[in-house]
């Protein structure tokens, strides 16, 4: 089959057409600024890739599918070309991995507000650890396992980043619903995508609607200590198992610790120790994400005994490219790179930083770039998040056309707030503006060792390799 990806420098998009490549399909695609690494990665593979979108160019190369990313919209010319002839069978990405990889295998499916990529690599890796070929698709650029996207051996679990996000501009329901889970991960859950959910409640509801197709064999593997996913209710139709720092939670994680080495923890299943484990990942929230990765790979693999999953190799775990990303390490200077976007994840990164590495003044740089982190719906919250940080740099709002002003997240204000809480702030009118405010900063404090971290989901338009390649020069 010939198969054509409209969008397809994109993360998910890209490793979805490598799938595809993998499984003998003909694949090409198109995306507006064609761009690495992505596409190079796709050009590797034998992938032709096109420069923008141009309908006369889709009908010439006449494909057998087009999969239509979820960046694509209205307008689009493609788009349009193909609502207007039908003459060429369309779907989106989440309908298409579905019909293509995920209908007849054992699926672990990883939701939830934070964490699921971590999680998602975890859960391949421990049962690569473990002698399986599972198959997997990571919606990030994992370390462990070295790529993002794997077909696997059919007889394998394949594991899956299950995004709460919409499909496509015509099909609105969460990404995860295609995914045919049969053991569904449910790490925690937030109000995020405020321009998709209208609330909490709107949140729980489509994840209520990812448990409800678990088979009655299968499991869901949720946080037993999160109260947004408490409030879902008893799951009376599969096998639930519960993880959680509380009591009454089916596996326990006791006795954490943390230092600049990395962590320390115990995992407890039904009572029962099952392994004590060291590694080098920061933050109770890591270790809360290996622990439903380790349980949700031994429930595939010994669904009557998980613990006979071993856990040894989490001690060489590397981690996912931009979580928690130690750029710079010296003893006077330390440079992270994080995804974080949300204020929870800000939050409980910044206290991370704090145990991982005492005495060390946290510069914390901030771009309010996702559909949410712009507009002031989490601003309350965000400015709690970053008053742990000893100082703040504000970037940007990203798009702000796009908001009315009442609705964009309030840098001044923020800005006042952290400042009443005895934590300097500053913004700039461009992010190079920014950098000069921080490097400045920085290169003038000579007493103490010092933390800087980049919280983005985009590219901060460079900074952060520009402020890394100024560091390693001095």
């Amino acid at each position: 089959m010939k198969i054509y990806f409209m969008g397809i420098c994109g993360t998910a998009m890209g490793n979805a057409a490598l799938l595809a490549r993998a499984a003998g399909h003909e694949v090409l695609g198109a995306d507006s600024g064609v761009y690495p690494p992505m596409s190079t990665v796709l050009a590797a593979a034998g992938i032709t890739l096109h420069e923008g979108y141009d309908p006369v160019r889709l009908e010439q190369l006449a494909p057998d599918l087009v999969v239509i990313g979820n960046a694509m919209s209205r307008g689009n010319p493609e788009v349009e070309w193909l609502l207007d002839t039908r003459s060429i069978t369309y779907t989106s990405l989440p309908a298409f991995l579905h019909d293509a990889v995920l209908a007849a295998r054992k699926n672990i499916v990883v939701a939830g507000t934070h964490g699921k990529t971590t999680t998602t690599a975890l859960a391949a890796f421990l049962l690569r650890e473990n002698g399986r070929d599972p198959g997997f698709l990571i919606g990030g650029v994992p370390l462990d396992p070295p790529v993002g996207n794997h077909l696997g051996a059919p007889a394998d679990p394949f594991v899956i980043e299950g995004d709460e996000y919409d499909s496509a501009f015509f099909d609105k329901r969460s990404k995860f619903i295609h995914y045919a889970p049969h053991i569904a991960v449910l790490n925690n859950l937030e109000f995020d995508h405020a321009d998709i959910f209208r609330d909490v409640a709107d949140v729980q509801r489509t994840f209520l609607h990812l448990t409800r197709i678990v088979p009655r064999n299968g499991w869901i593997v949720i946080n037993g200590d999160d109260a947004n996913l408490k409030a879902l209710g008893p799951l009376a139709w599969t096998r639930v198992a519960r993880v959680g720092l509380e009591e009454g939670n089916d596996l326990r994680l006791a006795g954490f610790r943390e230092s600049a080495d990395g962590a320390a923890f115990r995992l407890v299943w039904q009572g029962k120790p099952w392994a004590d484990v060291k590694w080098s990942q920061s933050g109770i929230f890591n270790a809360r994400n290996a622990a439903m990765a380790a349980l949700a790979a031994g429930l595939a693999l010994f669904p009557d005994d998980p613990t006979r999953l071993r856990l040894d190799g989490l001690a060489k775990f590397r981690g996912v490219k931009r979580r928690q990303e130690l750029l710079v390490n010296t003893p006077r200077l330390k440079v992270i790179e994080d995804f974080g976007h949300h204020p929870t994840a800000l939050a409980e990164t910044l206290q991370s930083f704090r145990a991982r590495f005492p005495g060390h003044i946290i510069h914390a740089a901030f771009e309010p770039r996702s559909n949410t982190s712009r507009t002031k719906v989490l601003q309350t919250a965000f400015m709690r998040a970053l008053a742990l940080a000893d100082e703040v740099y504000l970037g940007a709002i990203a798009r702000p056309e796009k908001l009315k002003p009442e609705e964009r997240f309030d840098v001044e204000a923020v800005i006042q707030h952290l400042a009443t809480q005895g934590v300097d702030a500053y913004t700039a009118p461009t992010h190079g503006a920014l950098l000069d405010l921080l490097a400045g900063n920085v290169a003038g404090e000579t007493e103490r060792p010092q933390l800087v971290v980049f919280f983005t989901n985009g590219s901060f338009d460079g900074i952060i390799g520009k402020f890394v390649a100024s560091s390693k020069a001095t």
